[in-house]
């Protein structure tokens, strides 16, 4: 194990960190979408109002109120439904409650004085957010700081060596503010695993195959099919379905993937309509406009194509013809009358690959850079050849693994 998760606090993490604003189940849709675009990792908690505002809360009333979290592939599966396409401006007035999928164990409230490698086991295990006490003074953290923070014991404590006891810090080091929080991802634990890389070596060099993080059992739709199949059994972790085309008897070819990531700052009610509407391929591909489908409308929503410029200063709405650049996945042309062949359209909507021969530090890097939650991977022989995807839990798993033996003459430092 390295030592870099011994000896380090989830504290450690909230330095900077905004206080946590809560996101109430009877807000909209529409506000979730606003409050999504602002948020890491393509979610946000869903929280229910707190009944007795004077009452101080424990972790336990906390827990209890927790309800969920709503990604942007959520918001976009409810708003294909039928009956929200039927009224779109219903249906983003809908309260959150009705779309979040309960699920208590992705949130879970931390003292700051946790070790770092146990917050990681919990992530490992299924929690995707760590609630924190916001911190009024910090002094930072290290080995020898270690042993007491906010007045708390640890259970690595070694009451064994009075010595060491005397150079203990005060309990005033840091003091917490009631009520306040802060809230981490896995995103903030995955920045600081690459601020310190050199202290897990030789980990972060070695291949993701080689480490075995590569997982094989990922979602995914055929690009003939419906796209709106792919929200049938959202997948929850990483959250994404590989479009795929059939290559072979043995293998896939990625062409594209729907996902909470590629949907994060798109036109939600655009993707949905595309969603209901087009095959898997064609949602990821892009169609042109100038493409004759019988199933292709004129397509209108109050958010996209709006004249405020009218005397009662309300607005009007002015259908527009759909193509997939209207979900977001490119920017606009500057000039409307172009058309754009299929190739054109890979830019936001190509999906974040990477071979298994790749390193782990290079993987990371790229959902770092990207704000992905996962990355594709394929053959390293054939990058047509889908083998799997590795997302959060996956490098967790692989940077807690006990390090290596190594050599006598190399541990001597």
């Amino acid at each position: 194990m390295a030592s870099v998760f011994l000896y380090h606090v989830v504290g450690d993490l909230t330095v900077g960190k905004p206080e946590l604003v809560e996101f109430s189940e009877t807000q909209t849709v529409e506000a979730a979408i606003k409050a999504i675009g602002e948020s890491t990792e393509c979610g946000i908690p869903v929280w229910k109002i707190r009944s007795q505002k004077s009452v101080i809360e424990n972790s336990e009333m906390r827990a209890k109120r927790f309800v969920g979290i709503l990604t942007s592939l959520d918001i976009v599966a409810f708003l294909a439904r039928e009956e929200c396409l039927v009224d779109q401006e219903k249906a983003m007035k809908t309260p959150v409650s009705e779309v979040v999928v309960p699920d208590p164990s992705l949130l879970k409230e931390l003292d700051p004085a946790t070790r770092l490698i146990d917050a990681l086991e919990m992530m490992k295990q299924g929690v995707k957010r760590l609630l924190v006490p916001k911190i009024v003074v910090w002094r930072g953290m290290s080995k020898r700081f270690s042993i007491l923070y906010n007045g708390k014991w640890l259970k690595n404590i070694d009451t064994s060596n009075p010595a060491a006891n005397a150079n203990r810090p005060s309990p005033s080091s840091s003091t917490t503010i009631r009520d306040k929080f802060c809230c981490l991802s896995r995103e903030d634990i995955i920045r600081f695993i690459i601020g310190c890389l050199g202290a897990l070596a030789p980990i972060p060099l070695s291949s993701i195959y080689s480490l075995g993080v590569i997982n094989p059992n990922y979602c995914s739709i055929e690009a003939s099919r419906q796209a709106i199949d792919a929200t049938q059994t959202l997948p929850k972790d990483p959250p994404a379905v590989a479009v795929i085309e059939p290559v072979a008897d043995d293998y896939n070819k990625i062409i594209g993937e729907i996902s909470a990531t590629k949907l994060w700052k798109c036109d939600h009610l655009a993707a949905a309509w595309a969603l209901a509407n087009f095959s898997a391929g064609q949602f990821v591909m892009g169609v042109e406009d100038n493409i004759t489908l019988k199933s292709l409308p004129d397509f209108a929503v109050n958010s996209m194509v709006a004249n405020t410029n009218t005397a009662n200063s309300r607005g009007t709405t002015r259908p527009k013809k759909f193509s997939s650049r209207s979900i977001g996945f490119v920017s606009n042309p500057t000039n409307p009358n172009l058309s754009f062949s299929r190739s054109m359209y890979r830019g936001r909507s190509a999906p974040l690959t990477c071979k298994e021969t790749s390193s782990l530090a290079a993987v990371m890097a790229q959902m770092l850079s990207h704000r992905a939650t996962h990355v594709w991977v394929t053959d390293a022989e054939n990058e047509d050849h889908l083998v799997g995807v590795v997302g959060y839990a996956d490098i967790l798993a692989a940077v807690t693994k006990p390090l290596p033996p190594t050599n006598p003459e190399n541990q001597t430092s």
